[in-house]
């Protein structure tokens, strides 16, 4: 198996996971703050999820288009889901929800939450993953008599 055909299985192995965490989270702000809370852990943890798991297959997709560019993106795209994920925030906030039908303190933790959660998946599944350092050079066909 290849790298290639591993980054979107890793892709959906962190977004399986941060959203199993945040149905957690959910089923506690239900449990320590009512309806308000499990909704903007709800809103939180799709933030999170939807804004990193765009983020990775954008990167995959520059890494295969143009590897000599994947690293630059990717510094780009981590800037731009930070800034992204601070305007969902403010236009939420903006919008009235936030504390009104949605709790901003839970949506803030599903947020960091889905966050550490993804991470803790992408540095697990990045090392511990079998990637050869090299890859064999092809042998030529042996021509028939030659040495």
């Amino acid at each position: 198996m290849t790298t290639e055909a591993r980054t979107p299985p890793v892709v959906m192995r962190a977004a399986v996971v941060s959203v199993l965490g945040a149905v957690v989270l959910v089923v506690v702000g239900a449990v320590a703050g009512g309806s308000s809370a499990a909704g903007g852990a709800a809103v939180g943890g799709v933030i999170a999820v939807g804004v990193l798991a765009f983020g990775a297959f954008a990167v995959d997709a520059v890494s295969r288009l143009m590897p000599t560019a994947a690293l630059l993106f990717a510094m780009v795209t981590y800037t731009f889901q930070v800034v992204a994920m601070a305007l969902v925030f403010v236009a939420l906030n903006e919008s009235g929800l936030l504390d009104d039908a949605l709790d901003s303190m839970w949506v803030g933790i599903a947020i960091i939450f889905g966050v550490f959660v993804w991470m803790t998946v992408q540095i697990v599944l990045a090392t511990t993953a079998r990637i050869p350092a090299f890859e064999p050079r092809p042998t030529a066909p042996a021509e028939g008599g030659a040495r």
